[in-house]
């Protein structure tokens, strides 16, 4: 939760440095109400377990037809990553140091929470492994979970959940690939939240298989359920 010196400090910093859209450059907002209603927000009906829109007549997605998830109980995304504002917010955020986005962005995060009615105990940011996180200097997830936090008001945890391999980026694999890549890439230390309900926070979902990594390590420490809440999903 944000102490009053630093939302002092935050609106100290807007008004010596103000905001403008990250995909536009309109003044007074990191991203402008043009350019939000330009994001393709997700909205039911979904595939129940991995959040994505099912053909037309079917209650599950081809995805959990043939390469079902594992551990995780369910996925859900805000929105689309491709082809609207979304994806230059997120690039900047996560690769350019413009952490001051995830404050709107964890705005967005907070409306799918609601939008799809999850409740939960704890939320958790999917962790970086550490040169990784040296080499970004932060990690985005934990600042979108932050920020969640004070929305919801829910706790977050950050130091729970560990990548103990450094894995190859997802980016360029294909689903199988995705799997074997982060399988068992993560453990989970010294959490005491047995029976719990823990929500996964990341930035983009692609096939769901970092999320279910992680959930596959939270549940051996006998979480009871593990959902993951990302901004974006990609088609």
């Amino acid at each position: 939760m944000l102490t009053h010196i630093q939302k002092s400090s935050q609106s100290l910093l807007d008004l010596l440095f103000p905001p403008r859209c990250v995909n536009c450059q309109a003044a007074a907002s990191w991203l402008c109400q043009n350019c939000l209603s330009q994001i393709v927000f997700i909205t039911p009906p979904i595939c129940q377990r991995c959040g994505t829109p099912p053909a037309p007549g079917a209650s599950s997605c081809k995805q959990c037809q043939h390469n079902p998830l594992q551990y995780l109980d369910g996925i859900r995304s805000a929105c689309y990553f491709e082809d609207n504002p979304i994806r230059p917010a997120i690039h900047l955020l996560k690769y350019r140091n413009h952490k001051a986005v995830a404050a709107i962005l964890a705005t967005i995060l907070a409306e799918a929470y609601r939008r799809f009615e999850l409740a939960v105990d704890v939320l958790m940011p999917v962790p970086l492994h550490p040169a990784r996180l040296r080499e970004r200097g932060y990690n985005q997830s934990e600042l979108l979970a932050k920020a969640l936090s004070y929305l919801l008001d829910l706790p977050v945890n950050s130091r729970a959940l560990r990548r103990t391999r450094h894995t190859k980026s997802q980016m360029t694999l294909g689903f199988e690939e995705r799997h074997q890549n982060v399988a068992e890439a993560f453990a989970c230390d010294g959490f005491t939240g047995a029976g719990q309900t823990v929500l996964l926070i990341d930035d983009v979902c692609t096939t769901g298989s970092t999320l279910d990594a992680c959930a596959d390590a939270l549940k051996k420490r006998g979480v009871a359920a593990v959902w993951g809440l990302t901004l974006a999903k990609a088609r």
